[in-house]
């Protein structure tokens, strides 16, 4: 599934993110290591020495303006600073109904299509849907939540669009933030890969790594739970027997105990 196009607001025309043609999220390459000191590439003059790597299309510095700006995102902005201000919400399906609704002399249909296709598509955007906030109606009340394959589809591209200017690799990050999102769904292993695999093997298998990390550290945690139930001890005695830090301790022990009670 396209993350992209599915959290696209209901009616909004797909448009380019940024100024760039976009790419399915779901089969997005996952970002790697770029070769080169500084992730630089030789021009062959000045003996060997390396030319800045150039800034992605779809990304920019800071403090440039963006390479595609519609002037109705201004004015949604301003009529809901909430939403579209300075930080961004998910916004509920349907949005684009309400907000005609809304201001039938302010908004035009063509105009505010277009507006709601590149904000969607922003990285901005797509980042909060990777964070897995609920989506939001024009009163900035959260109303739904958002589907396991859009939230997983979104980190991928975002991840896509930040390994495409940095030459940090940055896989095993995007790995535990795969792992979270797994945790945060409440779906089995099996349901979740169901859900979110997609036609990019690389993006598959890091996906079914971070699912096994999930489980064998789950596995560590109930087998956890059961010493502590059965040592007698306080969670301060017990952490220090183990060795382990008592929050850390404490955040194993309550994950264990909140798995047993979803299977009760």
């Amino acid at each position: 599934m396209n993350a992209i196009a599915n959290d696209t607001p209901d009616n909004a025309t797909p448009a380019p993110a940024e100024g760039q043609a976009a790419q399915p999220a779901a089969d997005a390459r996952p970002p790697r290591q770029t070769g080169g000191r500084n992730g630089g590439q030789s021009d062959g003059r000045n003996g060997g020495e390396r030319r800045p790597q150039r800034a992605a299309p779809n990304e920019r510095p800071a403090g440039q303006a963006p390479a595609r700006h519609h002037p109705v995102l201004d004015q949604l902005a301003a009529l809901y600073p909430v939403l579209f201000g300075a930080e961004f919400l998910p916004l509920k399906r349907g949005i684009f109904e309400d907000l005609l609704a809304a201001h039938p002399d302010v908004l035009q249909k063509d105009s505010l299509k277009a507006a709601l296709a590149l904000h969607a598509r922003s990285s901005r955007y797509l980042t909060v849907v990777a964070s897995g906030l609920q989506r939001h109606d024009l009163a900035g009340q959260p109303v739904e939540a958002l589907t396991p394959e859009q939230v997983h589809h979104a980190l991928i591209e975002v991840f896509r669009r930040r390994g495409a200017r940095s030459p940090e690799d940055l896989r095993p990050k995007l790995r535990q933030r795969i792992l979270k999102a797994y945790e945060a769904s409440g779906l089995s292993p099996d349901d979740y890969v169901q859900r979110v695999l997609g036609k990019d093997e690389e993006v598959n298998q890091l996906t079914r790594d971070a699912l096994a990390e999930a489980s064998a550290r789950a596995a560590r945690e109930d087998a956890l739970l059961r010493a502590f139930e059965a040592s007698g001890k306080s969670i301060s005695e017990f952490a220090d027997m183990y060795g382990l830090h008592i929050l850390d301790a404490n955040r194993s022990l309550e994950r264990a105990r909140a798995r047993q009670a979803a299977k009760a």
